[in-house]
């Protein structure tokens, strides 16, 4: 099993658009809930959303990674400063920890034949070293604890894991700052100098 990540751009904007399909990933998205206020979101979700996603790739914006798996798209994370996800920054329940500037990882999308392979804990070693490359001292995400007894039995459906699992975060290093929710953790990872 060869991994390969690559920064999206315009090179690879078409294998993202088969990634994500007629669906945007899910229900027209584009991977665009957390860059846009939430009215502009509403206004262009679908064709709009993924009209934007595909300028930023074209401007070399590079929003996040495609991940392939055997040389076939598989995967995607998108990462970036948090100011640039700006529902994030005016979210009230996911709420900046402190005035540290960060990085965000705020989505993973992996396609159904390439599911329970381990692609998270690769998307986040990647999004990880991506990020550390572009000056990044400090990553953030906001996975869902599936360990929490609330969830326990249940297993990870719908957009509730689109922004990842805790296991997987503590996996590669991230450690918990705070709790958006009893099963929404806030969790960071600090680049070593």
């Amino acid at each position: 099993m060869s991994i390969e990540m690559q920064p999206l751009t315009s090179n690879c904007w078409n294998d993202l658009e088969s990634l994500f399909s007629t669906n945007g990933a899910c229900g027209g998205c584009w991977c665009m809930f957390w860059r846009l206020e939430r009215a502009e979101y509403k206004k262009l979700r679908g064709d709009g959303t993924k009209a934007v996603l595909k300028r930023m790739a074209e401007q070399g914006e590079a929003p996040g990674l495609v991940a392939y798996l055997d040389g076939k798209p598989a995967a995607w994370c998108s990462i970036g400063p948090r100011e640039d996800y700006h529902a994030l920054e005016n979210s009230r329940i996911l709420k900046r920890v402190d005035d540290s500037p960060v990085w965000s990882i705020v989505c993973f999308f992996v396609a159904k034949p390439f599911r329970k392979k381990g692609l998270m804990y690769d998307l986040l070693r990647g999004a990880v070293d991506y990020a550390a490359q572009n000056g990044a001292k400090m990553i953030e995400g906001y996975p869902i604890d599936m360990q929490h007894p609330k969830l326990a039995g249940q297993k990870l459906n719908g957009p509730s894991g689109f922004m990842g699992i805790a296991a997987a975060f503590r996996q590669v290093g991230f450690v918990e700052v705070g709790r958006a929710s009893e099963t929404q953790l806030i969790m960071r990872y600090t680049v070593q100098d």
